[in-house]
């Protein structure tokens, strides 16, 4: 299994060109088709009875910074992979890029986003959720990567967060060629339950059966999260063991565009410092 088509989401955020130049280096890693994709976000004039005149200045000012945004990303995008032996595509479409992405990750095998930047530039306002919402709209796994950036070497230490669970299965199913590839992989279980409904008699020990039979090289760590936040945990363990790649499931739910996340999805990308795999 590997991957073929790459789609990375095209903004002009300071995260943006180590976004990109991760998702072009995974591309001509995996010999893949990298899709850039850049949203152009509609405008949206104020009904608290603003004047014509003004509304034509707010106009004005949202489409000159449509046009920085594109010039910015689409700049971005072609320095990232300048030079590189793969194949790439520059899209631009018109619409928010929480809608967007989601439709154009369901053609793709793995789709590269941003985490939220707490401190972001000027200009068009960055889109709210939209990890969760390729997560929970794609079908497809979602690479996250931290605004601070992130090594080019992403997926030789992974850490697999495993409870045993759908979403898990999903996000380790959807990581396999990062897993098969990685030099190390520790398969962490934090409090877990002897069941037969979920880890079995022995916790980990058949996720690291049908990994070793996927040519994975596999560890088993449980642990206790005791009264810490289990996403505190992951990102503690990830550290310890210099993880650069950190995998698993992403729990919520959805209801019309509001998202809603389980405690250690909330923790791990408001906090992470590697890339975080996603799925649900």
């Amino acid at each position: 299994m590997t991957y073929k088509t790459i789609l990375v989401h095209c903004d002009a955020g300071r995260g943006a060109p180590a976004r990109l130049e991760l998702a072009a280096s995974l591309a001509e890693r995996h010999q893949a088709h990298l899709v850039g994709l850049h949203a152009r976000p509609p405008f949206e004039p104020a009904v608290d009875g603003t004047g014509t005149f003004a509304m034509d200045l707010l106009f004005r000012d949202h489409e000159e910074a449509l046009a920085a945004s594109e010039a910015a990303s689409a700049k971005a995008f072609a320095a990232a992979v300048k030079g590189k032996p793969i194949a790439s595509e520059w899209r631009s479409a018109g619409g928010h890029a929480d809608g967007l992405l989601p439709v154009h990750a369901r053609y793709a095998d793995l789709t590269v986003v941003g985490q939220d930047d707490p401190e972001p530039s000027a200009g068009l306002p960055p889109p709210s959720n939209l990890t969760e919402s390729v997560a929970f709209g794609a079908g497809r796994a979602a690479l996250v990567v931290p605004f601070i950036g992130a090594s080019k070497s992403v997926g030789r230490n992974v850490l697999l967060c495993w409870n045993a669970s759908r979403e898990a299965a999903r996000a380790a199913a959807e990581a396999m060629p990062f897993l098969q590839a990685a030099e190390t992989v520790t398969v962490l279980i934090v409090d877990p339950r002897a069941t037969a409904a979920g880890h079995g008699s022995e916790p980990g020990a058949d996720v690291a059966l049908w990994l070793s039979r996927h040519d994975v090289k596999v560890m088993v760590q449980r642990d206790v999260a005791a009264d810490a936040d289990v996403g505190g945990v992951i990102l503690s363990r990830a550290m310890d063991h210099g993880c650069d790649l950190i995998v698993m499931g992403i729990y919520g739910h959805s209801r019309l565009r509001e998202l809603v996340l389980g405690g250690a999805s909330r923790t791990l990308l408001a906090s992470m410092t590697v890339p975080v795999l996603m799925a649900h």
